[in-house]
């Protein structure tokens, strides 16, 4: 990878641009102002550092050959923006008085407000449900199926895998958010149980048998999914119904629990 795609990931991380701006001149304002080490090492050297590093095409290059091209703008994480913009702020406002450390206060809250975008515009956000920052969906299934003192493989629809890996550490999956991301797992892209999962019409016969061969105890669908035969005959009995999904649960393992 060489420095050009880093400055597209630059570019594209900055967003407008004025909080990256607003991060850069402040980080001038440390290097010319700020006299204690301790905290220009942490505020001016470790993020120029970091930036320097970013942009060199052969730490890119090694980078990106273990961790891919797509998630090189991680690095880009560790700059402390807000802190070095806080701090800043506070030693200005600090040396100033009156009414200029007022107008300035005021000046800062403003431009801290239109240098971004609030953030529930964005299709990937909204509103936690809960503590967990998980869908209540997510919660109430997991709880459902927990079997005290042992693990517990499920198959979840792709929306839910990301959620229940977050919010309980005793259900397991087959496949897991890898599957969205072909860089990552070439054979999770190819995962038939996957595929029939998230089919349109869901084959109950091939989803037993698939489910049943990754050791799946439940199988979690959609109510509006659409499945084609019996699970019953598949081997997978109702268990309950919660929050817009239907579980199934093996019949084998039922009998094994009696």
């Amino acid at each position: 990878m060489g420095i050009e795609h880093a400055i597209v990931l630059f570019r594209e991380y900055m967003g407008t641009g004025l909080v990256v701006i607003w991060f850069l001149v402040c980080l001038i304002y440390l290097f010319l102002k700020e006299e204690r080490k301790e905290i220009r090492i942490l505020l001016v050297y470790v993020p120029m550092i970091l930036l320097i590093l970013f942009f060199n095409p052969l730490f890119a290059g090694i980078v990106a050959a273990h961790m891919g091209d797509e998630i090189y703008y991680r690095i880009l994480w560790l700059l402390p923006m807000t802190v070095v913009i806080g701090y800043t702020c506070v030693m200005v406002a600090g040396r100033l008085g009156g009414r200029k450390r007022i107008l300035f206060a005021v000046s800062a809250v403003i431009m801290t407000i239109v240098s971004g975008k609030y953030i529930y515009t964005n299709a990937y956000f909204g509103r936690a449900q809960n503590l967990y920052h998980v869908p209540d969906s997510v919660v109430h299934i997991c709880d459902a199926i927990e079997i005290p003192g042992r693990e517990v493989m499920a198959v979840f629809p792709l929306e839910m895998v990301q959620y229940v890996r977050q919010y309980s550490p005793v259900v397991c999956m087959p496949y897991g958010r890898e599957i969205l991301v072909e860089a990552w797992n070439e054979w999770a892209v190819q995962n038939r149980l996957c595929d029939v999962m998230e089919a349109e019409t869901v084959e109950a016969g091939e989803l037993g048998r698939l489910a049943r061969e990754e050791g799946c105890i439940y199988i979690v669908l959609p109510e509006n999914k659409v499945v084609q035969g019996d699970l019953q005959e598949a081997g997978y009995e109702y268990f309950d119904r919660m929050d817009g999904y239907v579980i199934y649960r093996d019949k084998f393992f039922k009998e094994l629990r009696n």
